[in-house]
């Protein structure tokens, strides 16, 4: 049996743009239907939002997001903050996207592109468990955190 799990996000009126960004990040295909699509008049606020988006890269990156009915302030649902504070991460977030690979050059590519507008909590760099550990909070509220695969 094979099991496959994807992180799915919920938004606040943003789910395309954050999609948009990510597959612009990791690649892949973006797959992404409306409340429109599905049926809502067109002519209904919202029915333009999504509903079911996904974003499938070759490399094994799958990330789904979804526009919350109603809610257009934008962002991640129950967005809460995360900081480092005296070597320690502090954090009242639900979830992370925690995002591996084999080599640090790797992870420093998608780190580059995932920094633009983003809030950096933790550098990427070597730490005392990883050849590259780091941490940031991208410009749609959802954190990230980034680590080499341990050999």
């Amino acid at each position: 049996m094979t099991v496959q799990t994807t992180t799915h996000l919920n938004f606040r009126g943003d789910a395309r743009q954050a999609l948009e960004f990510y597959q612009s990040v990791f690649g892949g295909h973006l797959a992404v239907n409306t409340y429109a699509d599905f049926g809502m008049p067109a002519d209904i606020p919202g029915a333009d939002k999504v509903v079911f988006g996904v974003v499938a890269a070759e490399n094994g990156f799958r990330v789904m997001g979804y526009d919350i009915p109603g809610q257009s302030e934008g962002g991640i649902a129950g967005d809460g903050s995360t900081r480092r504070e005296n070597n320690t991460t502090i954090t009242d977030q639900a979830l992370f996207v925690s995002l591996s690979s084999p080599t640090l050059e790797e992870l420093q590519g998608y780190w580059d592109s995932l920094t633009m507008d983003a809030t950096v909590v933790e550098p990427l760099a070597a730490s005392a468990w990883s050849a590259g550990f780091g941490m940031l909070t991208d410009r749609f509220g959802v954190t990230w955190s980034f680590s080499v695969a341990a050999q």
